[in-house]
């Protein structure tokens, strides 16, 4: 997988094992990343930036890194986590990387995404996430609705998110909270609404009547964290 970047170099230097090849740009100056590549021995190697240009879809600001394929998660790997975030088939690779920093700014450690129809974390999930990735898990599971009956077991209470949901604000929230966002298009599932304990809305006064499923996330994720 290919990311690009100078803030994402400077995430993922953290886990450089994962680091396969640099790509830098003839021009490029950043004397700080040219240093630290060669103090570390990473492997590297300079390029015209028009070829760069083809390379990526993205302003790679000179450098681009090919790194290993994502490393999902599991159930097993949440550990005494007060608030988890279900994405149900969640389709804009922007939203999940905004979603991804919104959780991590606000220390949440783990998303769970299904396995079929659904954003995988790819270049443009970890240029927007800006870094975030590498401190929240992503886990993949085959089945949303087995997933949220597990959780429940775990006494998770599990709200989705929902246009004739109850007020969000009006909510007296559990200490352990699962919550479901759902896709861009179509919401969340009537199958996986059938499966949680309560949906919950942010109240529209204006002549739009839905938000971006990112923006809509944050609101609900700080209400939730800060119960």
């Amino acid at each position: 997988m290919k990311v690009f970047g100078k803030n994402v170099f400077n995430e993922i230097i953290h886990n450089k094992e994962n680091i396969k090849r640099i790509i830098l740009s003839k021009n490029f100056k950043d004397q700080k990343i040219i240093k630290y590549i060669k103090d570390n021995n990473l492997k590297y190697q300079t390029i015209e930036p028009h070829i760069m240009d083809k390379m990526v879809d993205g302003k790679h600001q000179g450098i681009i890194v090919e790194i290993n394929d994502y490393n999902y998660y599991t159930l097993n790997d949440i550990q005494n986590e007060n608030t988890i975030i279900i994405l149900d088939h969640l389709e804009d690779p922007h939203n999940f990387g905004a979603i991804i920093r919104t959780c991590e700014a606000a220390g949440i450690k783990s998303i769970i995404i299904p396995k079929d129809r659904s954003v995988s974390v790819n270049s443009t999930v970890m240029k927007t996430s800006a870094g975030a990735l590498e401190h929240v898990k992503i886990i993949i599971v085959s089945n949303l609705v087995n997933t949220i009956n597990k959780l429940k077991e775990k006494n998770y209470y599990v709200y989705y998110a929902d246009m004739i949901g109850e007020n969000y604000r009006t909510i007296s929230y559990p200490s352990k909270i699962c919550l479901v966002i759902g896709s861009e298009g179509h919401g969340v599932s009537k199958l996986i609404k059938e499966s949680c304990d309560r949906g919950i809305s942010i109240p529209m006064y204006g002549k739009v009547n839905s938000l971006n499923a990112s923006v809509a996330a944050a609101i609900l994720i700080y209400e939730v964290i800060n119960r």
